[in-house]
Parts: C-alpha cells; sequence; structure tokens
C-alpha cells in the first residue's frame, strides 16, 4: 500500500508530475495498485482534468462491484455519439482481465495520467479518442494474493484468474455468463472501437523476450482490413518495439515441446477479447509479457507496446475507419461464410527468434526427465512459425436467420452486440434450411461452467415453416452479420450451440415401457420398410448390442416415424435461403 506521503521512485517517476505519481512509480517497482487506489486515482484526475478525462461507471460485476471506463480527448469531446457522428477513431484499452497479471492497469494509470499533464502527449492524439477500461475483471482484483501465479516473478501481490462466480472472464465473451461480459458486450458495441488492445501475462517455455503478441488471425479477420494487418501495422508494430530496445516475438504457442521446434498462432476463437474484437471488425491486439521477467520489465513493455499500437492508430486512423466500414460491407454481401478456421501447417514462414538451450535431466521426484532451460546458453536461429490459417468449415450465406421467440437467451446476446432483428407482427409460412444434429460429442469434463460441444455430425434440410408471430429475423445486409453469423451457425467455433445454449432440443421428451414397446416395434417394423432396412445394418454392425434389449428398442424408438418428435435434434435457428 502506498499513499501521498511516499517518497517517488526515482526511476520510475523521471519526467513526471509527482503530485499524480502512481502506486507503481512510488513503490519498489515490484508493486501493482489495488481496485480501490486505481479507482481513486481516476476520479482525481477526472475532477482536476476535466476537459481531458471522463471516467464513469459502465455496470456492476457479480460481487455488486462498480465497473468503471474512461475516455481521453484532446478537444474535450467525451460525448459517444457526437464522437460517432465525427467518425472519430477510437483506441481502446482493456486491462485487468486477469487481476494477477496486472502490468497493464498500471501503464495504464501512467498513460492516462500523462495525457492529463503533458499537453504534447495529449495533443499528439488529435481526433483520436483513447477509452479504457482500468480493471474489467475488479471480483478477481479484490481477491488479492501472491502465490496463485504459479510460476510469475512479481509484483508482490496482485489479483485473481477468478471472477465472483469463478469464471474465467477471456472465455466468457461469447457465453457471456458473467454481469461484466453483459457490461463488456454492450460498452464494446456501442463504442465500436477501430483497435483494441488487451493487456496480458504470459506462461509456457522459457527465452529472452519479455514482450510477446496475439493479434487478431489475419486470414480469419480476412480481406483488405486483414491485409493491412499483416503487410503494414503488425510490420510497423514490431520495427517499433525493436527501435525502443523491446524486441518482441509473436506468442510463443508451442508445436513441440520448445521453441526451436516451431511456434504456431493461437487461432483467438470469440470466446477471446481478440477473436471477440474480430466479429466487429476490430484489429486485436494481446500483448502477453514474460511471467519470468521482472515485474519493471513487463510494466515497462507493455506501457510501451501501448504507446507504439496507439501511436500507429493515430497516425492510420482514416484507413483504418475506412477498411473497417468496408470490411462489415463485404462481409454481409459475401455468399459464402467461413465459420470454422485450422491451423495451416503447409505454410511455415521462418522468422528468427531468441531463445535459451532446452536440457533434459533425470527428474528427482519421479522416474522421468525433465525440461529446464539455460539462460547461460542463449542462441538466436531461425525457426518455423505457422502464421496462418483456413477455412475448413464453409457455409453458404443465407438472406436471413430466422430465431423463435422462445430462444430469449441468444437473442438478448444478439441485442447487446448491435444485430439488427425485425420482430414479425403475423405468423407466416417461410422457406428454410434447417439442420439436424445426427449426433454430437462434449469435451469430457466442465469446461468454464458448460459442457462444450467439441464435435457434431448435421444434416441439411430444405422445408416450409410457420414463422410465428414474434418470432425474429436477423438479416444478414447489416454491419454486425458477422457476429450474429459466428454465433448462429453450428459449427462456429465458439456458437451459441457449442456452448449448450439450444441443449433441450438434444433430449427426447418422451419414453417407452419396454414390455409393452417390444411388440409396438415389431408392428412399426412391419409398416415402416425404410427403418426395416436401418434396422438390419445396425445389426450388422452392433452385434453384440442384440443381447441388450434397451439398447433394440432405442434404436427402433429413436428412428420410427410413427413416434418422431419433430424438435427432437432439430436445431432451432432456421435459414432463410430467399
Amino acid at each position: 500500500m502506498t499513499n501521498d506521503s511516499n517518497p517517488a521512485n526515482p526511476e520510475a517517476t523521471d519526467g513526471i508530475d509527482l503530485t499524480y505519481a502512481t502506486p507503481y512509480e512510488r513503490g519498489n517497482l515490484n508493486q501493482t495498485t489495488t481496485w480501490a487506489e486505481c479507482i481513486a486515482f481516476y476520479q482525481r484526475l477526472a475532477l482536476d482534468f476535466p476537459a481531458v478525462l471522463s471516467f464513469f461507471q459502465i455496470g456492476v460485476s457479480d460481487n455488486g462491484i462498480p465497473m468503471h471506463a474512461g475516455v481521453v480527448s484532446a478537444d474535450g469531446v467525451f460525448d459517444r455519439q457526437a464522437l460517432q457522428s465525427l467518425r472519430r477513431p477510437v483506441f481502446f484499452n482493456n486491462n485487468g482481465i486477469h487481476p494477477g497479471e496486472p502490468e497493464g492497469i498500471d501503464a495504464c494509470m501512467a498513460l492516462v495520467r500523462d495525457f492529463c499533464t503533458d499537453s504534447k502527449r495529449l495533443s499528439a492524439l488529435g481526433a483520436t479518442v483513447y477509452l479504457f477500461i482500468p480493471v474489467y475483471n475488479v471480483d478477481g482484483c479484490l481477491n488479492r494474493n501472491s502465490s496463485s501465479r504459479v510460476n510469475q516473478t512479481g509484483p508482490e501481490s496482485f489479483g485473481f484468474r477468478g471472477n465472483g462466480r469463478n469464471l474465467d472472464l477471456n472465455r466468457d465473451f461469447i457465453k457471456c455468463d458473467s454481469l461484466a461480459a453483459r457490461v463488456f458486450n454492450r460498452f464494446f458495441t456501442a463504442w465500436d472501437p477501430d483497435v483494441m488492445v488487451d493487456t496480458h501475462t504470459s506462461n509456457g517455455a522459457d527465452y529472452s523476450y519479455t514482450m510477446t503478441l496475439i493479434h487478431t488471425q489475419t486470414d480469419k479477420l480476412g480481406g483488405a482490413l486483414g491485409g493491412f494487418l499483416l503487410g503494414n501495422m503488425l510490420p510497423a508494430i514490431y520495427a517499433d518495439m525493436a527501435a525502443r530496445d523491446w524486441p518482441i516475438a509473436p506468442y510463443v504457442h508451442l508445436v513441440g515441446e520448445t521453441p526451436e521446434e516451431g511456434i504456431e498462432h493461437t487461432l483467438e476463437s470469440p470466446r477471446f477479447s481478440t477473436g471477440y474484437a474480430a466479429l466487429h471488425h476490430t484489429l486485436g491486439f494481446m500483448p502477453e509479457t514474460h511471467m519470468l521477467k521482472p515485474f519493471a520489465q513487463r510494466y515497462a513493455s507493455t506501457r510501451a507496446l501501448l504507446e507504439v499500437v496507439l501511436s500507429f492508430t493515430v497516425a492510420n486512423a482514416v484507413k483504418i475507419k475506412n477498411l473497417r466500414r468496408d470490411a462489415k460491407k463485404t462481409f454481409a454481401a459475401s455468399a459464402e461464410l467461413p465459420v470454422h478456421w485450422e491451423i495451416d501447417f503447409k505454410r511455415p514462414e521462418m522468422i528468427t527468434f531468441s531463445g535459451f538451450k532446452a536440457l533434459r535431466s533425470p527428474s528427482k521426484l519421479g522416474n522421468y526427465s525433465r525440461l529446464s532451460y539455460d539462460r547461460s546458453q542463449p542462441w538466436t536461429k531461425e525457426i518455423a512459425f505457422f502464421s496462418r490459417c483456413h477455412a475448413d468449415v464453409v457455409v453458404k450465406a443465407p438472406k436471413a436467420y430466422l430465431i423463435p421467440q422462445a430462444w430469449r437467451e441468444v437473442i438478448e446476446r444478439l441485442q447487446w452486440n448491435g444485430v439488427l432483428m425485425q420482430r414479425l407482427d403475423a405468423a407466416q409460412p417461410m422457406a428454410v434450411r434447417s439442420l439436424r444434429v445426427d449426433s454430437v460429442s462434449s469435451r469430457a469434463g466442465a469446461y468454464e461452467g458448460h459442457l462444450f460441444h467439441d464435435q457434431m455430425r448435421l444434416s441439411e434440410h430444405f422445408e416450409t415453416y410457420q414463422a410465428q408471430a414474434g418470432d425474429y429475423l436477423v438479416v444478414l445486409d447489416q454491419p454486425n452479420a458477422r457476429y450474429a453469423v459466428e454465433t448462429l451457425e453450428p459449427q462456429a467455433h465458439d456458437s451459441f450451440f457449442r456452448w449448450g445454449f439450444f441443449n433441450s432440443v438434444l433430449e427426447k421428451k418422451e419414453h417407452y415401457s419396454d414390455y409393452i414397446f417390444e411388440d409396438t416395434a415389431l408392428e412399426i417394423l412391419a409398416t415402416e420398410p425404410e427403418l426395416k432396412v436401418l434396422f438390419e445394418q445396425w445389426k450388422q454392425r452392433n452385434p453384440d448390442l442384440l443381447s441388450d434389449q434397451e439398447a433394440v428398442l432405442d434404436f427402433i424408438f429413436a428412428h420410427a416415424k410413427r413416434h418422431v418428435e419433430p424438435s427432437w435434434r432439430r436445431y432451432p435457428v432456421l435459414s432463410v435461403m430467399a
């Protein structure tokens, strides 16, 4: 804990106004702010510099703790609608999603303070506004300790990854189990930022870099916007960071056991912040400082990365805004839509990487060899980086999706993300493409409060469906079409179906009594020749199950037309193709 009477650390406060030194700057370079200190700091700045900073509450967490955001503007315009009418660029900095990774919290405080106290820094923003959430996971930030980050070097005390419901908020952007994610969805959509930086700390292998970087995957982002990120923005960020003596590498997601075997890009599905940003055609970055480097180095490199990305955004703001506008139009007009991707291991890129020699030695705990890294034996060499991906599931774009009004949890998430929907005034027949879930398998064990559906097999059908008054029509000719597609197409990485929003349709509601159905089954087989053929094929494939009465009767009951339940295994969201 620090206070205004404590002397400032000269290493941290050189050239700054000591009146507004942060707790990090006043400490020993191994301390991070508490939530209360952080909020009080911004409230004081907003009071003393009302023409520079607007600081306000945006919601509450699951534990009822206030969540805040701030806006810095060089000309004192803070009203969101006014800024959007002027097409002002928006740079968004999210911090503290994992409060045990707090360097972004402290770096953002110092940057905002400098905007308030240094007129040159403020004027350099130009028309761009600096939007920030100081601490996203406020529940976790208040749950402080010094040991939950198992392999991390400092700071002395920090927050916890889980929120009040023990959820990892960087897995919650689509399912929105937490109140925080619901607040974030609405906040992000309302402000529609052009560039986002979400600050983190990494774990994994040992190497020389303090800073590594994840970015919105360029092939998934697609088109001219993805090309601009790959060909212009990323090279500029890497070059500028190197010029500041903070060389960076791609996030070290290992292909094998060590970096020498190659690294691959993290696909970043929409459950993560950068994947979620892509659904809104926002350029997203996730800096990952290395856990084993001193906290002071992690703080300094994070601040440098924020300044570098912000500077590029300011200089290229008009280009970025135009590319985002065009990307939204292009996606909405596309005839085919990729909804699932995989890393392309046939297109490696060779990059220069600096690491440490990997060693194998006998474990003192068991009968195996353990991995370690020898920092006295550094190396720099070319390694394979698998940075590209390709779509492995592509769907034909419907004109619209029809969502029965009963699925209100899905409807409200679409609304939080600005998806335009038309509510039907009257019942009407519609020609639709429907999907049947022929099989589905789930990840073993609970994952972030859900049984996540990993694999599925679907069959496609075309029919006339009687839509009801009050059902929702989602036409894809709109700016937020991508969010709708990647949540409503069941095969998409983080679709609502995969997260279990439609699990009730996977359950058959009626059943049978075996002693009666035994006779009924014989009658059904005699009257449904197609079923009889299927049953004979099933018997040949499963001879061991013929002694299991339940298995035999279940197959006939599940496939018989006589007792069909139309809603069973029928995916509720329908595609209107014309």
